[in-house]
């Protein structure tokens, strides 16, 4: 008998832990202590619970509580406003006598950096790929107003509602060497200049083209991507290369979590097919923005820098080379409103695809965001751009935007124009900076109808304004 009541004691005390772990509230792991959250802003937060229990959430800012009911499935979900930049604060999520507190907020800046291998490449390289000045820019990175988040990569078959473990962390030694060096150096200089906390999330992964990154409706206007996951046969591997795998493991977990804009590093496994990105790009914009219930968010792009491709892939074709992918992605910024590219010509390294400047992409992101995102005035910001175009006899007239003060080779000539005529054939070219403009010439073409600039898979561009911000390789044809 005493074996009896003893056991059935132990079945009440098992039977009240599982109760009570089943009704325990559970967050997104980036609802966590050291977050930070969007200022001025309806920042929604979520999470899991009891099916249909009733949660009540107070802000530490203003002492507010905030109700919510749980679905059948235990989900909730609700705005809360947030007020100016400060902190630190809490939020206490109770349900009954269960109850979560997120501890050490900040009300900031948030910015999501995205894309593949050149967006992840932490603070401290890679194996054998340095990041140029990281020691210094490490030791010296000490600062609780920059706070950093990289979402663990994985790939899944189906849209996943939460994310690998991962936590928040201040800007220290130990965590901005672990962390993407773009995003750093963006965050860092925002954070300067702001003088507000910025939050940094990072969500990529190497080696990935953009349609990983998408979902299912937004690639269905892509019927030439056939590269899905299997969703039934699962003894079928999985890759960051299958069509949505990144977006379902990494970004749809994130979505809903409110942030000022995005920075994007990525292109490169998207070389071989440059035509198709031209409008795959702009359509992964616009999942990401309908997904976060803004169309407006800013999204400032970096172009990938010049390398030779050759190097990895001797078989590519000449046409799938970087060029092409840069051109497509100067093209697109027609078609992306609100958006910025950074231009990175004089930044590649030849047999390296992982530029070791990273400081030069992260400030040149952040320049952007400062002046058309945060009104920052009197300073350049962007790399100068073909406007048009004017044939003239033996000659090609181009005009720049981005080019108030004209264009300079740093009194080098200009090695990399090559001009043609109706037989497509292509000529190296003399190109001489007059008045602002360029004019092209060769002798061996009388009546010039395409002008290429550093259209070459590895190339050290040697055309600026007068601010220091490299032109973007470009051409006129479509050939």
């Amino acid at each position: 008998m005493k074996l009896y009541k003893q056991s059935i004691i132990y079945f009440i005390c098992f039977f009240l832990f599982l109760s009570t772990a089943f009704s325990a509230i559970k967050l997104p792991y980036f609802f966590s202590d050291n977050m930070v959250l969007q200022q001025k802003a309806q920042p929604l937060i979520w999470g899991w619970s009891t099916a249909s229990s009733k949660l009540t959430l107070m802000t530490s800012w203003d002492k507010r509580k905030y109700t919510v009911t749980a679905d059948e499935k235990g989900k909730w979900k609700i705005n809360v406003a947030t007020p100016a930049a400060g902190g630190p604060f809490e939020i206490n999520i109770k349900e009954g006598s269960n109850s979560v507190v997120i501890k050490n907020i900040l009300i900031g800046e948030v910015w999501l950096c995205s894309g593949q291998s050149n967006m992840e490449m932490p603070m401290k390289g890679y194996g054998d790929q340095p990041i140029l000045g990281a020691t210094d820019a490490v030791f010296n990175s000490t600062n609780d107003q920059i706070r950093l988040y990289t979402m663990p990569m994985t790939v899944q078959r189906k849209p996943q509602d939460t994310s690998i473990s991962a936590s928040w962390n201040a800007a220290e030694p130990a965590s901005v060497t672990n962390f993407s060096a773009t995003a750093y150096y963006f965050g860092r200089l925002l954070q300067e200049k702001l003088k507000v906390p910025v939050g940094l999330i990072c969500i990529s992964y190497g080696g990935t083209p953009v349609e990983s990154f998408m979902d299912e409706e937004a690639l269905k206007a892509f019927p030439e991507i056939n590269s899905y996951p299997s969703k039934k046969d699962t003894s079928k591997k999985i890759s960051n290369g299958n069509a949505t795998a990144v977006y379902n493991g990494m970004l749809h977990p994130f979505l809903g979590f409110s942030f000022k804009g995005c920075i994007w590093y990525q292109g490169e496994s998207n070389c071989t097919n440059p035509q198709q990105y031209e409008t795959l790009f702009p359509a992964f914009v616009k999942m990401l923005r309908t997904k976060s219930n803004n169309d407006s968010i800013p999204f400032y792009y970096a172009q990938i820098a010049p390398f030779n491709y050759g190097v990895n892939s001797p078989d590519l074709v000449p046409k799938f080379n970087s060029a092409y992918l840069r051109d497509a992605q100067r093209k697109a910024l027609s078609a992306i409103p609100n958006s910025g590219m950074a231009v990175l010509m004089d930044v590649g390294a030849e047999n390296f695809i992982h530029p070791w400047d990273k400081e030069t992409v992260g400030k040149r992101l952040a320049y952007m965001a400062l002046a058309r995102t945060y009104g920052f005035k009197g300073f350049p910001n962007a790399s100068p751009m073909v406007e048009s175009v004017n044939y003239g006899g033996n000659v090609a007239t181009i005009q720049f935007t981005n080019a108030p003060n004209g264009l300079t080779s740093y009194g080098k000539p200009l090695s990399y124009f090559e001009i043609a005529g109706a037989d497509k054939v292509f000529h190296p070219a003399r190109a001489i900076i007059f008045q602002g403009k360029l004019v092209v010439s060769a002798p061996e073409v009388l009546n010039p109808v395409a002008v290429r600039y550093a259209f070459r898979d590895f190339v050290a561009g040697d055309l600026f304004n007068t601010e220091g911000f490299p032109a973007s390789s470009f051409r006129t044809d479509d050939w």
